[in-house]
């Protein structure tokens, strides 16, 4: 084995007069073989035995309950000098968000107001037990909401439970004689568990980046249109007849601008004012207050506790006809079985929450852990919001999911475990037991208000638009897609489309690699783009091509195809044009005299992700048609799996169709390599890698 001798050479000329470092490496001119031997290279392998042992070992029942019980781990070490004073202050916080959140957001779900307060406290408690991020806030979400109450629409058999605004509805929520809201809420709630448990039975924690930040945002911001629409018949106080699920939301803007005659204005004045006076706290109070306390100021709250006063000593309904909230039941609710028997019928709806539900909660866990700088299990959460919303299943719970506002206000307030929630959930409960009763007068012109007011985050996504414009075309056309689609024709059918367009955008990715000619940097080993790199000179006589993605069944044609346009194999029939990218097959032609000006082709590998069959097969035609016109062919930079593939290949075809190669690990091998042999006049056709 030779020797590497290294001299360095110090000098002090440099990018902006920095000192720079040159150095001299001496060494063989290795092909690929010789490299693997002296390198002592090898196959990377794992016995059966051992991955048994490590699978045993990594089950053990206590690793395995202190893995799958994460409340196990931090709880022993939990110091209340440090995170008491902290977790109490953003659970009372996060509480005091919990209650006007939690009553307008059941609204988009189709149910009465307390189930929104039931979905702060009962799956907030097993969150706590499985969850791994102790800064998101687990409960309702407005796109959740909004998903859950399309299936209750399209499955419910008694709407009229939930519009009982009067207060005069005394029907158990459970009847023996078809569905009611309640009760798909709950076999919704019910399946979205499930399928949540089964993906983490089956560690399937990274689906959660099947949907990418072009489609979330898309959707998102699509979806809060949807609750917008939703809201207007409470904000005008109007009436709007049943409505088909697809383009919902312009049938919405069209019934509502028909009843505009029909509108209350007292309750459209309320809304106004109470929308005003939100908007106004967020913009200019909030800012101002978080620069000199962690506690903001619990707006939302205060127009729920002002809405209702006014309401009940204004004697709003009898006086102007506004439309309440209705009874409130104080205590606990019974724990029931949901109808399993509706499972197969929103499955598919199901599914799609869970996806949705899953991918924005993880979103927020991994801001808040990169912060903090700890970890994220994405299976444990799988396990988290899947036992959650089983266990709320029985409570008339809705999908859970995390909040962004309320995540951030919990943040900010001083969040450091799972005991801030463990206090909001406690507080929520004194609501629950107690003063529940008092917020029945409240107009639900003011929740509307309260939700409209929430959406904004979510409008402001459409200027992400402009940035994914910049960054990629493609990741444009994705949002686009998605939130046309969503806005315009139903939320199902957007996110089918969104994911249809990702992949879309992932395959044309996969027809436009990047490619290019390497020239050489004067007296230096580097090989760069010609078409960037002024100072690049291509060798007389050689081409280098560099290809960046995957060789496989999908791109073979165009890696061919590409190769002999860049070579010069094929020749454009106008040579004015210059941009290849609009071309078709029909405006290139062969070029049989390419032997005369090309004598070797190196084909680039460093950049060769991943190769199969098919792809390896187009490598050996590509190579014999260039063999054919007397042009050496050579492979340089191909990593250890490509190779691995290659041998696997040739083991298993025969000899005629194997790929030979004689492999070298750098572009600067191969083009010395062959200098070498035109030197010593040798004929050689040679594959190397």
């Amino acid at each position: 084995m030779d020797l590497f001798s290294d001299h360095y050479i110090k000098s002090d000329e440099g990018l902006q007069s920095r000192p720079s470092q040159q150095f001299n490496v001496i060494r063989r001119v290795y092909q690929q073989d010789a490299l693997n031997k002296d390198a002592d290279y090898q196959v990377p392998t794992k016995p059966l035995g051992y991955r048994c042992k490590r699978a045993v070992q990594s089950c053990g029942f206590g690793e395995c309950l202190l893995n799958s019980l994460p409340v196990a781990r931090w709880l022993p070490s939990y110091s209340p000098k440090k995170f008491l004073i902290g977790d109490l202050v953003a659970g009372a916080t996060t509480a005091v968000m919990h209650i006007p959140q939690g009553m307008a957001y059941a609204l988009l779900a189709e149910v009465p107001p307390i189930v929104g307060l039931y979905m702060a406290f009962f799956p907030v408690l097993i969150y706590v037990i499985f969850g791994t991020s102790p800064h998101v806030s687990m409960g309702t979400f407005a796109v959740a909401c909004l998903m859950a109450g399309k299936v209750v629409t399209q499955h419910s058999t008694h709407p009229d439970l939930i519009n009982a605004v009067n207060g005069t509805t005394t029907q158990s929520p459970f009847l023996s004689v078809g569905y009611t809201p309640l009760q798909v809420l709950c076999v919704l709630t019910l399946t979205v568990g499930l399928i949540q448990v089964v993906m983490w039975v089956l560690r399937l924690g990274a689906v959660s980046t099947l949907l990418s930040e072009p489609l979330v945002s898309g959707f998102t911001t699509a979806a809060s249109f949807h609750v917008l629409a939703s809201q207007l018949k409470d904000l005008f106080g109007i009436r709007l007849p049943k409505l088909g699920s697809n383009y919902k939301v312009v049938f919405t803007v069209i019934e509502v601008v028909k009843n505009i005659p029909n509108a209350n204005w007292t309750a459209f004045g309320i809304s106004a004012v109470a929308c005003l006076v939100i908007s106004l706290n967020n913009e200019l109070l909030k800012p101002w207050v978080s620069k000199r306390s962690r506690v903001p100021v619990p707006i939302e709250l205060i127009a729920i506790v002002v809405g209702t006063l006014a309401s009940t000593f204004g004697h709003l309904k009898e006086n102007y006809g506004i439309s309440l909230v209705g009874t409130i039941p104080t205590g606990l609710p019974d724990a029931n079985v949901p109808p399993i028997e509706l499972m197969p019928q929103i499955a598919l709806d199901a599914f799609t929450i869970t996806m949705v539900t899953y991918t924005i909660s993880m979103s927020m866990a991994l801001i808040f852990a990169a912060k903090d700088k700890y970890e994220i299990d994405a299976n444990q959460e799988l396990l988290a919001l899947g036992a959650s919303n089983v266990f709320g299943s029985f409570f008339c719970c809705a999908p859970l999911c995390a909040s962004l506002s309320r995540s951030y206000i919990q943040y900010q307030a001083g969040s450091k475990t799972g005991i801030t929630s463990t206090v909001s959930a406690v507080l929520i409960l004194c609501v629950l037991l107690w003063v529940g009763p008092f917020f029945e007068q409240l107009p639900r012109c003011v929740l509307a208000s309260i939700i409209v007011v929430s959406l904004k985050g979510m409008f402001m996504q459409v200027k992400e638009l402009n940035k994914f414009w910049k960054l990629s075309k493609l990741d444009a056309v994705v949002w686009l897609v998605t939130f046309l689609v969503t806005m315009l024709v139903n939320i199902d059918i957007g996110l089918g489309a969104g994911l249809l367009a990702s992949v879309g955008a992932l395959f044309c990715r996969s027809q436009k690699p990047y490619t290019c000619l390497l020239g050489r940097v004067l007296d230096t080993d580097l090989y760069l783009d010609i078409k960037r790199y002024r100072a690049a000179e291509e060798i007389p006589g050689i081409k280098i091509f560099h290809y960046c993605g995957g060789l496989n069944f999908a791109s073979k044609n165009l890696f061919r195809a590409t190769l002999f346009r860049r070579i010069g194999y094929l020749k454009k029939r106008d040579q004015n044009r210059d941009d290849d990218s609009n071309y078709s097959k029909s405006d290139f032609e062969w070029d049989s005299t390419i032997g005369k000006r090309v004598n070797c082709v190196i084909i680039d590998a460093t950049a060769l992700s991943y190769v199969d069959a098919p792809g390896i097969k187009s490598l050996v035609a590509a190579q014999r048609e260039l063999v054919a016109s007397n042009i050496t062919v050579l492979l340089a930079g191909a990593n250890g799996p490509v190779l691995e593939m290659i041998e696997r290949y040739n083991s298993l075809e025969s000899d005629s169709e194997r790929l030979q190669l004689d492999t070298f690990p750098t572009v600067h091998d191969a083009v010395v390599y062959y200098k070498m042999l035109e030197q010593t006049k040798e004929p050689a056709i040679t594959i190397a890698s």
